[in-house]
């Protein structure tokens, strides 16, 4: 258990979806270092959830774990409903996004993966916050309310290729998205987004060579980005100490590049 005296999400309950690896997991891990209670949801990985939970446990934190399909209307609400009962909820990140670079659905066609971004990243997204707005502006109104979404660092500049012309329009709408809603749910809720680049999670772990040297040479820092980065922007988005932080998007990636224009050949 961590008996650090400044913790800085003691006493605060957070909302993860997509906690079962990767970005998602790092981010619960290191809001239970912080003292957060853990409201933790997956799609379908019961067995990376369990995964997840029992790494945060760990840390002497309440966790509590739940599956629910995002972009399915009945079961997005149960979920929901079922998590706003628990306890005030501080914090509510959505990270859980559609995966169309590994599995069976990097086989799919151009329009079957947009329409999958569309469904979970964009409209669950939106649909989640709306569920959520009235309830966290209560807790806001007496302590930290916080909303956080997940972009994507090349919407704003554009990449070449299907990948870019899928996230792109996709997390530019999210990232647009939060900025209204900032502006709506402010003084009470505070909504920001994070833009991740280059991170290295399970198709970073697995990419060839030229998108290796690719992400290294797109990042002033010369590496990839770590699920943990993300997670420390993350737990300085969502802290009590960053009340005056709302309607932001903060890019981790290493600083992007633009003077790589070309990708490097492998």
């Amino acid at each position: 258990m961590n008996h650090n005296v400044d913790m800085q999400l003691k006493d605060q309950t957070a909302v993860i979806t997509g906690a079962s690896t990767g970005i998602g997991r790092a981010i619960a891990i290191a809001f239970a270092q912080q003292g957060a209670d853990l409201i933790l949801h997956a799609k379908s990985n019961q067995q990376g959830l369990v995964e997840t939970a029992t790494l945060t446990k760990e840390h002497g934190i309440q966790c509590t774990t739940y599956l629910a399909d995002l972009t399915c209307k009945q079961s997005r609400e149960n979920f929901i409903q079922s998590a706003l009962t628990t306890d005030p909820i501080n914090i509510w990140v959505n990270n859980a996004g559609a995966d169309i670079l590994t599995n069976d659905n990097s086989n799919l066609s151009f329009s079957e993966k947009l329409k999958l971004l569309w469904d979970m990243d964009v409209q669950g997204t939106i649909e989640i916050c709306r569920l959520i707005g009235d309830t966290l502006i209560e807790t806001g109104k007496q302590t930290n309310a916080v909303i956080l979404n997940m972009g994507w660092d090349q919407a704003e500049t554009g990449q070449s290729g299907d990948s870019g012309q899928l996230f792109g329009p996709t997390k530019a709408a999210v990232m647009a998205y939060s900025r209204s809603l900032a502006r709506t749910l402010a003084p009470h809720v505070r909504v920001n987004c994070l833009a991740p680049g280059w991170i290295r999670t399970a198709w970073g772990e697995e990419s060839p060579v030229h998108w290796d040297q690719r992400a290294r040479s797109e990042a002033l820092m010369q590496r990839w980005g770590t699920p943990e980065d993300v997670a420390n922007a993350a737990l300085y988005a969502v802290a009590p100490q960053s009340s005056f932080i709302t309607g932001q998007t903060i890019r981790i990636n290493g600083g992007l590049n633009h003077e790589q224009i070309f990708p490097p050949q492998s």
